[in-house]
């Protein structure tokens, strides 16, 4: 596999990530499950099977 197909590769898997999971957190958000939060601590965890890949990102959305 080249690199440059490699690359989209990657950026084709991130990008499926990001969309459905803004997705998911503007449905939770309108369907009121926050319960009157004005901030959602969120954390994302990236593995990979059969490698010792964990990557544990966390952070903090401000809601509307």
């Amino acid at each position: 596999m080249s690199e440059d197909a490699f690359n989209m590769s990657i950026r084709k898997f991130l990008k499926e990530v990001g969309v459905t999971s803004q997705r998911n957190i503007e449905e939770m958000v309108r369907e009121g499950q926050i319960g009157g939060e004005k901030k959602l601590n969120v954390r994302m965890t990236l593995t990979a099977e059969g490698t010792g890949l964990n990557h544990v990102v966390d952070g903090e959305i401000e809601l509307p």
